[in-house]
């Protein structure tokens, strides 16, 4: 499995409209994608809304992204670093991450 760490550097974290892009990112793969906060040990689902929603990810914070698909991982990446590939600003969508 490929690992990610990353500083969460969006304006919102991974909240609402970001979670909803995050989560169908994740979904877009087959196989597992997990989510954890740094130092925390414990990890979820990215494919699931509540659970992302339940970590309640806030700009700063530092996640550890996990699963098989590296280009999958590095959109999610992309997601949780840039406002406009997150959605936060309401008008990317997922084909916009794919031409950056």
């Amino acid at each position: 499995m490929a690992e990610r760490r990353v500083k969460v550097s969006t304006e919102v974290g991974i909240q609402a409209r970001p979670a909803t892009v995050f989560v169908e990112t994740a979904a877009s793969t087959p196989g597992e994608v997990t989510i954890a906060k740094t130092g925390e040990g414990q990890t979820h689902d990215a494919k699931s809304i509540l659970q992302v929603l339940v970590l309640d990810v806030r700009p700063g914070d530092e996640i550890v992204l996990t699963g098989d698909d590296e280009e999958v991982l590095d959109r999610l990446v992309a997601l949780v670093t840039d406002d406009e590939t997150a959605g936060a600003d309401g008008g990317k969508d997922l084909a916009d991450i794919d031409e950056r």
